[in-house]
């Protein structure tokens, strides 16, 4: 029987996939003509992969290389042991997936963001560290302003209850300002004093740097902060809130010592608050780090310059018992000084357990510079 003979079983194998395909039920006869059909498939694809392989010596029918039934036989005997041909399977294209963002970076990678986020201020022209501190200023006005708002209205919670009263309006006040800074991008004076410390220690700032955008920022954060003053008062949202004035009086009564100290406390929760922030890598984890550290210590009774500088004159502005003259020595003046303190000793702490300064011999060359 010729190879090409084999063509035919195709077409029977193709009648009856067809039958298959369109739920026709088969008789045992059908059944019997597909199982031949499938043999004589698998004997022509043997057939011709003998062919190709032997192709130098065909197989011939005429007599001079053997008989026909002989040759036939030689040939499927030589492909016994070789397997049917199957269509490879289609692989799909692999698909690399990128590794999964930690949700907070451990404290040497936040230590090391803080560094490249300190650069990156040390750099910036002055006018847009002016400009973005006023950014700041309102930001942090705003959150006062909120925490005036709650704390005027909840006066039975504060005579029954008076921690509960400062932990309400510490919650609800000014961590809403620092996540409008860490998240929208402003020049705060206080947090600025960590991050660029913390790359003047690791060589990528200098001093001159550090004063630049210390003393622009903080010079916009308090414009940015009476400006907000002056807006309230045209609202008059604070015209009847004793808030503001009872608050401007109590901080004004502080000690230099008493405010100093506070100022320093006061600056290690809200650069711990940066630094947290930082490190996450989200904003639900950016705005809890916020919360935690500046509910802390609004909730104690810490001193922030900044924050003051929106407070102090909203009450002065409604009425308050305080001269500019006052606020600013009494308060202003040892509280930024503090404020200050604070920054400078966690950004060195940190700088000695992760940077330069934990290093033998490293860190006197950083900050000689």
């Amino acid at each position: 029987m010729p190879l090409i003979a084999a063509v035919d079983p195709l077409r029977a194998l193709g009648g009856i996939t067809h039958r298959r395909r369109c739920g026709a039920v088969r008789t045992p006869c059908q059944q019997s003509q597909s199982r031949d059909a499938h043999l004589a498939v698998q004997c022509h694809f043997r057939a011709v992969r003998v062919s190709a392989v032997h192709s130098a010596a065909p197989v011939g029918f005429n007599g001079s290389t053997g008989s026909t039934g002989s040759s036939i036989a030689q040939a499927y005997a030589a492909t016994a042991t070789l397997p049917p041909v199957v269509a490879a399977a289609a692989q799909p294209p692999a698909i690399s997936t990128p590794e999964p963002i930690p949700g907070i970076h451990p404290p040497k990678k936040a230590y090391e963001i803080i560094v490249a986020l300190g650069a990156a201020k040390a750099v910036m022209a002055p006018l847009k560290v002016l400009f973005m501190g006023v950014m700041a200023g309102v930001y942090i006005g705003l959150g006062g302003l909120l925490a005036l708002t709650v704390g005027a209205n909840c006066p039975g919670l504060a005579a029954t209850n008076p921690g509960l009263h400062k932990m309400v309006c510490g919650s609800f006040g000014l961590p809403v300002g620092l996540v409008l800074v860490l998240t929208c991008g402003a020049e705060l004076f206080t947090g600025n004093v960590a991050m660029l410390a913390a790359a003047v220690v690791e060589g990528k700032a200098t001093l001159r740097q550090w004063m630049k955008s210390c003393c622009l920022s903080f010079v916009g954060n308090v414009i940015g902060t009476l400006g907000l003053v002056g807006l309230v008062c045209a609202t008059g949202v604070m015209a009847t809130s004793s808030a503001p004035a009872a608050a401007a009086v109590a901080k004004t009564s502080l000690t230099f010592s008493q405010a100093f100290s506070r100022g320093i406390l006061c600056n290690l929760c809200v650069c711990l608050a940066v630094w947290m922030a930082s490190a996450s890598t989200s904003f639900p984890g950016k705005m809890l780090a916020a919360w935690l550290a500046v509910s802390t210590f609004t909730a104690i009774g810490f001193e922030h310059s900044i924050a003051n500088g929106f407070i102090i004159p909203m009450g002065i502005a409604v009425g308050a018992p305080v001269s500019f003259l006052k606020f600013t020595t009494a308060n202003l003046l040892p509280v930024t000084l503090g404020n200050i303190v604070g920054g400078l000793a966690l950004a060195l702490a940190y700088g000695y357990a992760y940077g330069a300064l934990g290093k033998d011999g490293a860190g006197a060359a950083a900050t000689s510079k």
